[in-house]
């Protein structure tokens, strides 16, 4: 398979599809002996099913891993942290990747527990976890979403589940975008099989899927990021990320050259334009927020707006690390804590959130 190649599946067996899309881009002829040491990377930001619209689909690892031992390759490891206020081993146990692991004998890597470097990323010092450099060959398997701060997320964003929690942190204090392209520069991911099966369009934690039963495949992760980009109708640079990614050799953003080749005979049309997060956005002041906690503000505003309740709020409400030790009338997370009123919790779920938000609103009155 070539890197301007994006190969593209549809239909509900979703095992057998990924195996008919590794076989046709050839995977075995980019892997050297079978006794290489293979990783597996999903996207378990959290603890839901797959179904929800934020997690890889578990009929796509096990895709996957039938095809790798089918050809004698079996020193293979399956390894994610979920974001910062969700345990890993939940999702894996929710997600059904203990039985993957069980059925296949595969093994289970926790990055939340594992240890950590610090790692030259193109110029940049990023902290990775230990057990990235213990892989020869990466298999990213990202679930193609929206989301709340960068707009989508796919190959590139994916590997943060590859950092520790305080990194995780840190990105957001570094403007996200930056270590984002050079987190991608700093861990080579060797092949992308995306799951479009039926992601979330606006939010990273699922709860509004979209259906669309695709899988795809390709060898540049940035190429596919810009077909992303594309179908959910922004533009690279509305995701500054792609541009940085691509500057620093990450990969191309050359769609006009690209192969987009499609192994079914249907095609479902363009996705739905979904823009929850534009119509509440302007309710928040953010600064250096952590993905999971402005995560669950949004769909918890959303549910506000839906009610008729979005526009009492006549104050900013303010959330992320650039507000410790300051105050302010209302806010979100314990970064907020000296505000006159605010949400508890590192970070507070999308319902005490929600709760919290009535609660404030209900004292205003």
């Amino acid at each position: 398979m070539k890197k301007n190649q994006i190969l593209k599946i549809y239909g509900t067996d979703f095992k057998k599809n990924t195996i008919r899309l590794l076989e046709t881009a050839d995977l075995k002829a980019h892997l050297s002996g079978t006794d290489q040491r293979i990783g597996i990377k999903p996207n378990l930001v959290s603890e839901s099913e797959a179904s929800y619209g934020a997690t890889t689909h578990p009929e796509i690892i096990a895709g996957i891993i039938e095809y790798l031992q089918t050809y004698g390759y079996h020193n293979l490891t399956i390894l994610e942290g979920s974001w910062v206020g969700s345990k890993t081993a939940d999702a894996f146990a929710i997600c059904g990747y203990n039985d993957l692991a069980e059925k296949y004998g595969v093994r289970l890597v926790d990055t939340q527990k594992d240890s950590s470097h610090k790692k030259d990323c193109a110029g940049m010092q990023l902290s990775v976890c230990d057990s990235v450099d213990e892989i020869e060959f990466l298999i990213n398997v990202p679930v193609l979403k929206g989301h709340c701060q960068t707009k989508m997320t796919c190959a590139l964003k994916n590997l943060k589940g590859l950092i520790p929690n305080s990194e995780k942190r840190r990105f957001h204090s570094l403007g996200l975008h930056k270590p984002i392209a050079h987190l991608a520069a700093g861990i080579r991911q060797d092949f992308i099989v995306v799951d479009h099966i039926c992601g979330d369009l606006d939010f990273e934690d699922g709860g509004n899927p979209v259906v669309r039963n695709w899988i795809l495949a390709g060898r540049d992760p940035v190429l596919i990021d810009a077909w992303v980009c594309r179908e959910l109708k922004y533009r690279p640079k509305d995701v500054p990320y792609l541009t940085m990614a691509e500057k620093l050799g990450v990969g191309s953003l050359d769609l006009d050259n690209a192969q987009i080749i499609n192994l079914s005979d249907t095609d479902t049309g363009e996705l739905p334009l979904s823009r929850k997060v534009v119509l509440v956005e302007d309710a928040v002041e953010e600064v250096e927020s952590c993905s999971a906690c402005y995560g669950y503000l949004i769909p918890a505003l959303d549910r506000l707006r839906e009610e008729g309740l979005l526009d009492a709020f006549t104050e900013k409400i303010c959330i992320g690390q650039g507000f410790r030790g300051k105050s302010g009338a209302i806010g979100i997370g314990n970064c907020t804590k000296n505000f006159e009123y605010y949400v508890p919790g590192c970070p507070p779920t999308e319902s005490e959130i929600y709760e919290g938000l009535k609660e404030y609103l209900g004292k205003k009155q």
